[in-house]
């Protein structure tokens, strides 16, 4: 049975007991700043599982039902086992003060064992033992029981494995959250029992497929558990895990929504995917991040160093080092068929139409580490047994970028060590000295009003205009340097200019120079200085009052008008001739130019 199948089978399943459909939410909750990313169908549902009523059409609905993509980090150092992955899709349905436990427990066996046909007797379940604070849950035991479940198959824990909150356990819920006993459902593949086997070791026998969550309770101020006026229903169930239970395969990588990837990297590769354990592995960390990654930039996030953006870059990166262990050769365009791959297989989440901007966001941060690897690679060739530390993975990661868990991995296959407490404590030793040094050199940089540097500050206005001349008006500004020698200047565009654009530039800043034109400024409201026709770039820097600098006339014709806080010459003339050296593509649209004054 493929993927889409368990979907429409599940869905199918609860409309048919009364839930509503609703569409997933995306990964990234704009709603919810207190997490990063959706990790289950219940997070955007807290309010509701609180009592908040869901309203649709002016209609209280009390039954719902979804299949939603989900991204969890806890897990990321497991990936690369038979079950584990940091994205995956979850079957969810909802009672919002509804049906309970009897309901509940015997739908899901029903969907389990009469819709998918997966054999009772294989399955097991877990519940909740109790504590002093919440009782055993007694109902869940007679519930299973009279569904026919042996008392050997019924299996009890405690808080540790039977309690579900955002936050854990009881302990470790803040005043307000919710929580209650779960009880999960359990795949037996039947391989050898080791010593001390038991249904949440991960041995492979055992594989968690779905745990219904009872909402019953919630944190007081009082650190204790208060019963719920509104007793609601949460389940979970794997879709990814579900499958491999359907295929007779407790790794879930074999799947249908996974062999696609798995054999595009074998081709690409060369290698078989159970060839030994460590090519194994990495295949499955590969697929896994990568296909993390397209669902990522889909929903609009971009590689970057905060938040989301550096958990996409870590996953890239990550998966990009373990291609580049196996086969050096595997490049950005190898990365872009997996994306193309991936984004074929889930067409009702996925836009073909969004194919080009995730393959091309992909393909750049691919080719940027890439880079970065072949040159740390050598750097750690060069390191003897005893300098494989903690110090020197940090010196590599600040020289090469080289993140701390493919420093690790590396150092220790080649008999070092690395200790990421140290590496954390050397991390923030440096960022305190940093932030030190730099308040003592602020005199660097724009507060710089050497005669050079602010000559350069006002050519880059004037270069900045004439980008917009020549190249169009969807020219912005997206960052700049100036030192005494050059200036740097980096703005949107698609593609290098050419010989013939990059003279009619100049020819237009030098033009403006030999015609002595006064350079003003004057303090005014940012929404009067938008409203005269003021490049604004990043002006909600600088607050509500902004200096606002012409160069020609203020009240007539004038070349340039920008909001800026750097020093400027009084005139162009003395400003001198400008040159542009060079010019590079920095990223999906961008470009960045050099110039300096000949």
């Amino acid at each position: 049975m493929t993927s889409n199948e368990i979907r429409e089978k599940y869905i199918k399943f609860f409309i048919d007991k009364g839930h509503v459909e609703i569409p997933p939410a995306p990964l990234v909750l704009e709603s919810d700043p207190t997490t990063l990313f959706t990790s289950a169908g219940m997070q955007p549902l807290i309010p509701y599982l609180k009592g908040e009523p869901y309203l649709k059409d002016g209609k209280r609905i009390k039954r719902l039902v979804n299949v939603q993509p989900s991204l969890r980090l806890g897990d990321i150092e497991e990936v690369g086992d038979s079950s584990h992955t940091t994205f995956f899709e979850m079957l969810g349905n909802w009672s919002l003060g509804d049906y309970f436990k009897k309901e509940q427990l015997v739908w899901i066996w029903q969907f389990f064992t009469k819709e998918l046909g997966i054999d009772e007797k294989k399955l097991c379940v877990s519940v909740f033992e109790g504590n002093k604070d919440v009782p055993r849950d007694e109902e869940a035991i007679e519930i299973w029981k009279g569904l026919g479940i042996p008392k050997e198959r019924i299996v009890e824990y405690g808080v540790d494995k039977n309690w579900w909150s955002r936050a854990g356990e009881p302990k470790d819920m803040p005043v307000g959250e919710i929580g209650g006993p779960d009880s999960e459902i359990f795949y037996d593949f039947g391989k050898p029992i080791h010593e001390g086997c038991h249904l949440n070791c991960n041995c492979g026998r055992f594989l968690e497929i779905g745990n219904s969550v009872f909402m019953e309770y919630q944190k007081t101020e009082e650190n204790s558990l208060k019963e719920l006026p509104q007793k609601s229903v949460d389940f979970g169930g794997g879709l990814e895990r579900i499958a491999a239970v359907l295929n007779h395969d407790p790794d879930i990588f074999k799947i249908d929504s996974f062999s696609p990837i798995i054999k595009e990297l074998e081709t690409k590769l060369e290698v078989e995917y159970d060839s030994n354990d460590e090519t194994t592995r990495s295949l499955r960390i590969i697929a896994d991040h990568i296909k993390a990654s397209v669902f990522l930039i889909a929903d609009g996030v971009k590689p970057g160093s905060k938040r989301q953006e550096s958990v996409l870059r870590r996953l890239l990166r990550r998966s990009a080092f373990k291609t580049f262990l196996i086969r050096k050769g595997f490049d950005s365009e190898d990365f872009k068929s997996l994306a193309r791959i991936i984004i074929d297989t889930y067409p009702n989440y996925l836009k073909t139409t969004d194919r080009k901007e995730i393959e091309d966001v992909v393909s750049l941060e691919i080719r940027k580490f890439r880079s970065t690897v072949e040159r740390g690679f050598k750097e750690i060739e060069k390191l003897s047994l005893n300098q494989l530390n903690t110090l020197n993975a940090f010196n590599l990661y600040q020289s090469y970028g080289l993140s701390i868990d493919v420093l690790k991995e590396e150092f220790e296959k080649r008999g070092g060590k690395v200790d990421k407490e140290e590496f954390d404590r050397i991390f923030k030793d440096h960022q305190e000295l940093s932030r030190k040094t730099a308040a003592r050199l602020f005199k660097g940089g724009l507060a710089d009003n050497s005669e050079e540097v602010t000559k350069l500050h006002t050519a880059t206005h004037l270069l900045h205009a004439a980008l917009r001349k020549v190249l169009g008006e969807g020219v912005s500004q997206k960052g700049s340097n100036i030192t005494s020698e050059r200036l740097r200047f980096d703005f949107s565009h698609p593609q290098k200019l050419t010989e013939e654009e990059i003279k009619k530039v100049e020819d237009l800043i030098n033009g403006e120079i030999s015609k002595k034109l006064p350079v003003t400024f004057k303090i005014e409201n940012l929404d009067e200085a938008i409203n005269e026709g003021a490049l604004h770039f990043f002006a909600e820097k600088y607050g509500k009052e902004v200096k606002v600098y012409t160069v020609g006339d203020p009240h007539g014709s004038w070349f340039s008008k920008e909001v800026c806080g750097g020093p400027h010459v009084v005139n162009t003339s003395e400003i001198g001739h400008v040159k542009i050296m060079k010019q590079e593509k920095i990223g999906a649209g961008a470009m960045r130019l050099y110039a300096s004054l000949a």
